[in-house]
């Protein structure tokens, strides 16, 4: 299989795989008030995905060293239809759903970054870097129908009906690996996996990039997850009643759509003026947004789904751009490891930011102008770290990237 197939071929099967990756986010509003849910039960239930997630994908993806990743990938992918179809049929109230949301947990740490092993293993130098953007997108698009599915559905079919669409993307995507993604069987490094994490530990420029990864996503995931509930306030608070026509579902579709458009234009600009000078330009401007998003609902719906909209454009503008640092900068031998720290630091600071945002609105008091800007506002200060990761670090510059300067490299 030539490399523009093998992209098309595994970007396939991660867009009908996602088609349900936000469906329960999408219907956050709905199921707290059906399941009595607090705010803060309902971050958990975002943000337990990406708990379980960041514990799995330690043995998931390392396991892509020494086993084929399609395997793996297979696994990750039944597991999510299985929790799909949990929701649908079982779950009824926070205890239930939190059992099939971390099922979905454990699913996406046997797709996403297996999926990427997929296709890293295949590719090299700038067509690698590409097909890690693509790879995002693939993500992104196939994410943001899933909101604008999950809202549609429910309102014609119900709820549990958007669960069952969403099971038959993740059966779609298992058809898919099973006959044709590549066999290729894993040069296992001749270590032990604890010597392997040791050291990608030493290796200074994928940790920096690991690093920037964390506060990243601890931004994308309490914005995905808390996105639709904060403008539903909005649009409660503009008086628009629920039959209007840009309704959240709607415009989290747009900022995942345009969000994905942003993260491949974001890794062709990392590649041309610099990885490390793109990442602290555009995690500069999410430190000003953050502090801005909550606190615009006081001018009403339309402005702050438009301040969303732009807000994570620029979230995904360096979405990419990271991912594909970090796997620019592994050891091939060792690249399953490295994938597997990169989706803990991810995906583990992505389920503590999905909760603590619903707990500053329950310590606040429950939803207000003043409980949402400050929720999003603390997003600013988890991001700084990401400019000082990078500072401290010093990561090299990859191969076909401008360079900046000379770097330490791999160690």
């Amino acid at each position: 299989m030539n490399a523009t197939a093998l992209i098309v071929t595994v970007c396939f099967a991660q867009f009908v795989g996602q088609m349900g990756s936000t469906t329960f986010n999408g219907l956050l509003p709905v199921l707290r008030d059906e399941w009595g849910l607090t705010n803060t039960q309902g971050g958990l239930l975002s943000g337990i995905i990406f708990g379980v997630y960041a514990l799995s994908v330690l043995v998931l993806v390392t396991a892509t060293d020494r086993f084929q990743a399609r395997r793996i990938y297979m696994i990750g992918v039944f597991a999510s239809t299985v929790s799909h179809l949990g929701m649908a049929y079982v779950a009824h109230d926070f205890a239930t759903g939190m059992i099939f949301r971390a099922i979905a947990g454990f699913g996406w740490a046997g797709t996403y970054m297996v999926g990427l092993r997929v296709l890293s293993d295949e590719l090299e130098g700038r067509i690698r870097s590409r097909g890690v953007a693509f790879h995002a997108a693939a993500m992104g698009i196939g994410g943001s129908l899933s909101f604008f599915l999950a809202g549609e559905i429910d309102r014609w079919l119900g709820w549990e009906a958007a669960f069952l669409v969403s099971a038959a993307g993740t059966a779609g995507a298992f058809l898919v690996a099973l006959l044709l993604f590549p066999r290729r069987e894993p040069t296992p490094s001749g270590t032990n996996p604890l010597a392997d994490f040791r050291h990608v530990f030493r290796n200074r420029s994928a940790m920096a990039y690991i690093a920037c990864y964390g506060v990243h996503t601890w931004e994308m995931f309490a914005v995905r997850s808390w996105a639709v509930a904060f403008l539903t306030f909005a649009a409660m608070r503009s008086g628009l009643g629920p039959e209007y026509w840009f309704a959240p579902t709607v415009v989290a579709m747009l900022m995942e759509l345009l969000g994905t458009a942003s993260s491949i234009a974001g890794n062709e600009f990392a590649i041309r003026i610099g990885r490390q000078r793109w990442v602290l330009l555009t995690m500069s401007v999410c430190m000003a947004l953050a502090c801005a998003t909550g606190f615009i609902s006081a001018w009403g719906y339309w402005a702050a789904a438009a301040l969303c909209i732009l807000y994570n454009m620029v979230i995904y503008a360096d979405s990419s751009s990271l991912t594909a640092g970090t796997v620019g900068a592994s050891e091939p031998e060792r690249r399953g490891a490295t994938l597997a720290l990169h989706a803990l630091s991810g995906y583990g600071m992505g389920f503590v930011g999905a909760v603590v945002l619903g707990g500053i609105l329950d310590l606040m008091g429950g939803e207000s102008v003043l409980a949402w800007g400050v929720g999003f506002a603390h997003i600013a200060l988890v991001m700084a770290l990401g400019p000082l990761a990078l500072l401290f670090l010093k990561p090299a510059d990859l191969a076909g990237d401008r360079a900046i300067r000379p770097g330490p490299g791999r160690t």
